[in-house]
């Protein structure tokens, strides 16, 4: 049996709640923006991940406060179209969370969490240098999709990536080095330590296995 939920009938706020706990793990991004004086500024998204390769695009969605007026995040963005987004291991994660705290902008989130700054090599805003990953962006689009949220579309331009997490002819990544973690519901989280290879099987190793010809289009 399962519970039904017409979203129509549910709040915001309740609605939120049902997908953040069912959409999990979600990838966490640790987003660095400069304002227009170069003030930096430093804040943690769970609504984030990749959606293309050709080109290289990122998704953020970032929710406006109460009052409707922009974060820092997303106006730093609009004024200077760039940013960089970071994966968060869980070496980082007390850090992370001291980033999520609601200073104002004339807080210097990375020196308040102890995490190093350092030059962007393809855009202005800074990189943190203990994040294993680190895509530099410039805004590809943003989408209004209601007064509450902006979906924030970023074009990588560049990445960088620790030297012993990444191949460097096959450009295979190590989990194990990146030691990503995850957001769950509420205030859970989760590590990226317990994993499994999963092959896709070609129809031919499907019928092989499951001893059935393969069903007709």
């Amino acid at each position: 049996m399962h519970r039904h939920f017409d979203v129509s009938q549910l709040t915001p706020r309740e609605c939120y709640k049902l997908l953040i706990g069912t959409v999990v793990p979600r990838p966490i991004a640790l987003v660095t923006t400069a304002d227009e004086q170069g003030r930096p500024n430093a804040a943690p998204y769970s609504f984030f991940n990749c959606l293309s390769a050709d080109p290289p695009i990122l998704a953020l969605g970032v929710e406006n406060r109460p009052d409707m007026s922009f974060k820092d995040t997303a106006q730093n963005i609009r004024m200077t179209e760039e940013f960089t987004v970071h994966i968060v291991s869980a070496e980082m994660v007390d850090a992370m969370n001291v980033c999520a705290v609601p200073f104002g902008p004339d807080v210097d989130e990375l020196l308040a969490a102890g995490l190093t700054a350092v030059p962007g090599t393809m855009v202005r805003c800074p990189r943190i240098l203990e994040a294993p990953v680190a895509f530099e962006c410039k805004r590809y689009v943003t989408l209004e999709v209601g007064r509450s949220r902006e979906i924030i579309l970023g074009h990588v331009l560049g990445v960088h990536i620790r030297e012993d997490a990444v191949h460097p002819e096959k450009l295979h990544v190590d989990p194990a080095v990146l030691d990503a973690i995850g957001r769950m519901g509420g205030h859970a989280y989760s590590y990226t330590r317990d994993r499994f290879d999963l092959p896709t099987m070609s129809v031919q190793q499907w019928t092989d296995l499951s001893n059935t010809p393969a069903p007709k289009e």
